[in-house]
């Protein structure tokens, strides 16, 4: 078991090694749905997947020309405030807010499409909610709402 994760995470290193190599993405914007190579990480933490660690991410907040704060999407179905289900070409999505992480745009690989306006709000007010502080904690929110926890 730790040889596997030894050998996957000299994968990750390889593609990390190229992405700091990569010219940055200019040309992504808010409402953007993206493959990003978001890596191994630790615990709780989601993985990318596949031979570049990557993962559809929505482009929820454009820093700079660089940089945004994206949240990851997974097709497994979850319950719970902090998955917010939405279909997207046909297919059952869920914006996973608990894992939001601020990326660099070499990260990204390829464009898969962009937000409806009315999803892209409906996950706008579902993080206001959350991420205000009265709010910061799964505990503090409405028990049908919290009846997943966090899970990673």
């Amino acid at each position: 078991m730790l040889q596997n994760y030894f050998l996957a995470l000299l994968d990750w290193w390889k593609v990390n090694v190229l992405l700091k190599d990569k010219q940055p993405n200019h040309l992504f914007k808010e409402g953007d749905i993206w493959w990003c190579s978001i890596g191994m990480n630790v615990g709780g933490e989601i993985f990318g997947k596949g031979k570049y660690f990557a993962r559809p991410v929505i482009i929820f907040k454009k820093f700079s020309a660089n940089s945004f704060l994206g949240i990851p999407l997974t097709t497994q179905q979850k319950t719970g405030a902090w998955y917010i289900p939405f279909v997207y070409v046909n297919k059952n999505q869920y914006a996973i807010l608990s894992q939001i992480r601020t990326l660099d745009s070499r990260r990204l690989r390829d464009k898969i499409g962009s937000l409806p306006e009315e999803n892209f709000e409906e996950i706008r007010k579902s993080f206001a909610k959350i991420y205000t502080p009265e709010n910061s904690h799964p505990a503090s929110l409405p028990a049908e709402e919290n009846s997943a926890g966090i899970s990673g």
